[in-house]
């Protein structure tokens, strides 16, 4: 065999075995490759896929006051809203409570839970929590405020330090999500006034934030039921609603 075919034949099998290595090599990265995808669709299966939205704010108000045209008009409104935002299969109640004969809880009417936020992140996972009924859940609180009581666009809503402040929301509602048992007008006529300077209606801090009361549902009773004592007070009429199935 001559000089020039031997090193023909060397260069010829040096190239076979580089091709071999890389196809190796190849294989082998492929399959960490697989396996890391598969590593991170198991996290991403023990999460799961994001939970559909159950809970929002109203991202602006009727515009009416405290006036929904009562209960029925304000699950309608929460109703709407959340078919603008693609969620309208489910079905929608306004946590409000009422006064007076046949007085309904807040808290009786928004399902079970759990509840997630338009961004997939859990809000409350049953209504103890969500009320800090027990001393441990009280303890623990919910999820509720700024960064998380988002409104049915995904969007925060405005709190305190920001122009306009729109944390009131309007619940009617004591603490633990029940009606009011007293004489006073805690619900401006279950939500059918939009009277200005006369009666209120309780309202909760979206961000838990201001005055001496942080509650989200319950911290404050507005200067009156039309739009303009709302927004004096720091809201403008809005509503928390909860996807009851």
């Amino acid at each position: 065999m001559s000089k020039t075919t031997q090193t023909f034949v060397a260069l010829a099998l040096s190239a076979l075995a580089m091709t071999a290595t890389f196809a190796q090599g190849g294989r082998e990265g492929g399959q960490r490759g697989g396996a890391g995808a598969a590593g991170g669709g198991g996290q991403g299966g023990g999460r799961g896929p994001q939970q559909p939205m159950s809970f929002f704010i109203t991202s602006v108000g009727k515009g009416d006051g405290a006036n929904y045209g009562g209960l029925a008009g304000a699950d309608a409104y929460c109703q709407q809203m959340a078919m603008a935002a693609g969620r309208g299969g489910a079905m929608w109640h306004a946590y409000l409570s009422t006064q007076g004969p046949g007085a309904v809880n807040a808290r009786d009417r928004i399902g079970n839970g759990p509840w997630y936020n338009a961004r997939g992140q859990i809000v409350a996972m049953d209504k103890g929590v969500l009320h800090g009924d027990t001393i441990d859940q009280a303890r623990v609180g919910n999820a509720m405020g700024k960064q998380i009581s988002l409104t049915e666009k995904g969007t925060v809503n405005n709190g305190v330090g920001d122009m306009p402040n729109t944390h009131d929301i309007l619940t009617g509602s004591r603490p633990d999500g029940t009606a009011y048992t007293d004489g006073m007008d805690h619900t401006c006529m279950n939500y059918t006034s939009n009277a200005d300077g006369m009666g209120q209606v309780q309202l909760g801090h979206s961000d838990k934030q201001g005055g001496n009361n942080s509650s989200w549902n319950s911290a404050h009773g507005s200067r009156g039921c039309s739009q303009p004592n709302l927004v004096a007070t720091g809201g403008a009429g809005l509503l928390y609603c909860f996807a009851v199935n």
